[in-house]
């Protein structure tokens, strides 16, 4: 870990809002040698009351905190990366009736793989962000942890990344609840201190819904098909697989006399399939690319697995054959979502985690 006052160049991820601006001015208070970049995807400004986390906007703000914070700052173009990387995964996915986790990919390839380079390239001993995680050395290595103020944790969305990143990253804010660090960015006089926090999904124009930008960027391959029950019985119509992700209630245009929800999604027929509550859940899955921060298991554990970011981690036991993961419930989970990610937790501790494929019963 880094000593405070050591002169060492550390590069900052400024996405303008307030936890990166946040994260640099504790560096710089500490004696670091700071540069910030602001990552440039080249997207329209959002409608909604949310900015973009990398939007014009974003990249002022983040250029007027480097200003008064008396450290460099730069712009890097990622927009082909993401386009690449993030955006083109996220359509596919979509449209084979999965539901993705763009934040997961943005954090494995562009955040803390290219943006990473740059920061060695750079001569950056370190990158730091302004994510709400730890990372703990051990003498096995580095462990990624939940942050100390778990309503604000995102080691979900960074659980892939893996040894060779996290000897370089820095979590300035692990320890401090965000009311903290708003206050800390009226002590350090930032402009940024009162900004409300970016939208979820950058690239998306209308953080609310994501059905317009799928259709332009899909080019006519969305068809309209059928809603069926579980013996098959054509109930209704709906307006295209990837609007509809499992455990969906609303939307469905359906009066079945009974809550119903979203419990199959069969893009080759292109058929939904919907039930009662109870048929939503399940208890078993396999997983894809799985990732696992020191070297995957060689058998059965008991762990900790959470299956979106505002799910409970719930008791699991994972289980290797081969090349493949199963993970089973100790209890029926609802909404078990392919394309979404499986997170792995020993306590606070991520231990790994995988792309959910196939759920099993």
């Amino acid at each position: 870990m880094l000593k405070p006052g050591d002169g060492k160049r550390v590069v900052v991820g400024m996405s303008g809002g307030v936890d990166s601006s946040v994260a640099a001015a504790l560096l710089v208070k500490k004696g670091f040698q700071v540069i910030g970049i602001t990552m440039c995807f080249n997207l329209p400004e959002s409608s909604g009351r949310r900015p973009n986390c990398c939007g014009r906007q974003g990249i002022e703000d983040a250029r007027r905190v480097a200003h008064k914070l008396g450290i460099r700052h730069y712009v890097l173009n990622m927009q082909k990366a993401l386009s690449e990387k993030v955006i083109k995964n996220f359509c596919q996915e979509y449209l084979r009736g999965r539901t993705p986790n763009p934040c997961v990919r943005c954090n494995q390839y562009l955040k803390f793989g290219l943006l990473l380079e740059k920061a060695i390239f750079l001569g950056a001993s370190h990158l730091a962000t302004g994510h709400y995680s730890r990372i703990i050395k051990t003498k096995e290595g580095y462990s990624l942890a939940k942050a100390g103020d778990l309503s604000k944790d995102q080691s979900y969305f960074l659980y892939r990344l893996g040894q060779k990143q996290l000897k370089y990253i820095l979590f300035p804010l692990a320890g401090y609840k965000k009311e903290e660090v708003r206050h800390l960015a009226k002590e350090f006089g930032l402009a940024v201190a009162a900004k409300p926090g970016s939208q979820e999904i950058c690239f998306l124009p209308d953080q609310k819904d994501y059905r317009p930008f799928l259709e332009k960027q899909s080019r006519g391959r969305i068809k309209r098909g059928k809603i069926v029950d579980k013996e098959g019985n054509i109930l209704g119509e709906h307006k295209g697989i990837p609007f509809y992700t499992i455990g969906q209630r609303q939307g469905l245009g359906l009066a079945m006399g009974y809550p119903a929800y979203i419990t199959r999604i069969d893009y080759r027929s292109n058929q939904i399939t919907i039930g009662a509550k109870d048929e939503a859940c399940g208890r078993e899955f396999l997983i894809r690319e799985p990732h696992f921060a020191a070297g995957s298991p060689k058998k059965k554990v008991a762990l900790l697995v959470k299956i979106r970011y505002n799910h409970k981690e719930a008791p699991a036991y994972i289980e290797r054959s081969g090349r493949v993961f199963k993970v089973r419930f100790l209890r029926p989970q609802f909404a078990i979502t392919p394309g979404q990610s499986a997170v792995f937790y020993s306590r606070s501790i991520i231990v790994g985690g995988g792309i959910i494929d196939r759920v099993l019963n």
